[in-house]
């Protein structure tokens, strides 16, 4: 997927962000050390403290009721429709406008004249987010511009999966807030929250974007992540001036920049967001990926878009900012794993029952048999 958008901000060293986003820094080491480890390296300590926090409270399963009227807190294997379908009042106006559908074996020309009915039922229109709606990481993401491209990506996902078709947001800044409360509180509160920055080159009218790729100091660095999505444009000489975006999902395991934005937390932002999850049933803990108009507009809380809410196996962002060191990384998520199991502990106190790690790891294995056969991330 190829998106040019020279309404703009540019910067020194070519540097390009959205419009209505922070001036991104990309001086110094494009990456952190850890940044891309392998998840079982980073979740080695957690696992660790887990098993005492579980030989402390009796049960492992604790975290899977730190949202209790979702079914295993979201930890894995659970749709991103089970939570969205569970809001109401404004926090159900603020989530982008959404249906899902399950993928059958029906002639594909019947398929697609279903799917548009819906969106027009839902004033939906093309260009439209279509995802899994089991998944994480980004992982399956498409932007879809018109009926042919609808039939070529709803075939591309399993029979019988479940898919979400959703709103494009009307701007690209993005934020991931990550918010927590505990059972009879009044208040929540933000715990974490960082800015999402696409990754862009800008071409000069002589380089080749697999030349632009491989100069620039981070994209560079994850060509993996890069060249495959753009085969079919890796020899073309991009524009003088022209912004080529690299990536559609705001994943960073899709090669997303994450910044620490925690100094833009104010008492706006947490008033709004502590007032949207509480129009969610007895929802204590989740990271909600928000689309803004610029950092003013977030700041005072104002004209926000959830894309989605992550739960229990959701991260603190922050953390993935090059900035970061190993030290406050691990920390975040040892942290992050004991208000799990305190959420648990306390909702158990209210009557209800951890799940069986059985049922975890047949969800789990659900989601991994499902994700293996999703399309290519955009």
């Amino acid at each position: 997927m190829v998106k040019s958008d020279r309404d703009t901000t540019s910067m020194s060293n070519e540097v390009h962000v959205a419009k209505g986003m922070p001036s991104l820094d990309m001086s110094g080491k494009p990456t952190s050390f850890f940044e891309f480890w392998p998840a079982w390296v980073m979740y080695f300590p957690v696992l660790l403290q887990s098993l005492l926090l579980a030989i402390r409270h009796g049960s492992l399963t604790l975290p899977l009721i730190a949202n209790p009227r979702l079914r295993l807190s979201g930890m894995v294997g659970v749709g991103k429709s089970e939570l969205m379908s569970q809001a109401e009042g404004e926090c159900h106006e603020t989530i982008l406008s959404w249906f899902d559908v399950v993928v059958s074996s029906d002639a594909i020309k019947e398929q697609i004249r279903d799917l548009e009915a819906r969106m027009a039922a839902k004033d939906l229109f093309y260009p439209i987010v279509c995802k899994p709606d089991i998944g994480c990481r980004g992982v399956g993401v498409k932007l879809v511009s018109n009926a042919e491209e609808l039939a070529t990506v709803i075939h591309a996902y399993p029979i019988n999966s479940r898919v979400i078709f959703q709103k494009l947001s009307d701007w690209e800044p993005e934020a991931g807030v990550f918010y927590v409360r505990q059972p009879g509180d009044d208040q929540g509160s933000i715990i974490s929250m960082a800015l999402k920055y696409m990754p862009y080159v800008v071409g000069d009218g002589a380089l080749t974007l697999r030349q632009l790729i491989e100069r620039d100091p981070r994209a560079g660095e994850l060509k993996h992540l890069y060249l495959q999505r753009h085969r079919s444009e890796l020899n073309r000489v991009i524009d003088r001036g022209e912004s080529y975006r690299l990536i559609f999902a705001a994943s960073h395991s899709r090669g997303a920049i994450f910044r620490d934005a925690n100094e833009h937390i104010t008492p706006a932002l947490s008033k709004r967001i502590d007032q949207l999850m509480q129009q969610l049933p007895e929802f204590y803990y989740g990271r909600l990926d928000i689309k803004f108009r610029d950092l003013d507009a977030l700041q005072a809380g104002q004209d926000l878009q959830i894309v989605e809410i992550n739960c229990a196996s959701a991260e603190s962002l922050h953390i993935w900012d090059r900035r970061a060191n190993l030290r406050q990384a691990v920390g975040a998520l040892l942290y992050q794993y004991r208000l799990l199991f305190k959420l648990g502990v306390m909702n158990r106190k209210k009557g209800y029952r951890p799940p069986s790690l059985r049922e975890l790891l047949v969800a789990w294995q659900q989601e991994r048999r499902l994700t293996s056969h999703y399309p290519e991330t955009d």
